[in-house]
């Protein structure tokens, strides 16, 4: 299944709204990775955004297992970037 590097955007103008909604955010994120579906996540350090890199099927079939991120619900996000990934050298599952 391919992979896909997500990356979010994030501005101040909304980092309250990221605050209310960061517990249910981390543990969707938490039940995903137990799942298999999401294989690493975190925040940029200058809190800019988050890398979030996920398996799906396809494009849209990622876009559609984001929506279900409470960031994402709550539209705590001001932009996202799904780029299908290849990994070369990593701990991945092939």
């Amino acid at each position: 299944m391919p992979y896909f590097a997500v990356q979010y955007t994030y501005r101040p103008a909304k980092a309250a709204l990221r605050d209310q909604h960061r517990p249910l955010h981390r543990e969707w994120l938490a039940e995903e990775h137990s799942a298999g579906n999401v294989l690493i996540a975190g925040p940029y350090p200058d809190g800019s955004g988050a890398l979030i890199v996920i398996r799906a099927a396809d494009l849209e079939a990622a876009e559609a297992f984001l929506a279900n991120d409470p960031f994402q619900a709550h539209q705590a996000v001001d932009a996202i970037r799904i780029d299908e990934w290849t990994q070369v050298f990593g701990p991945f599952p092939a």
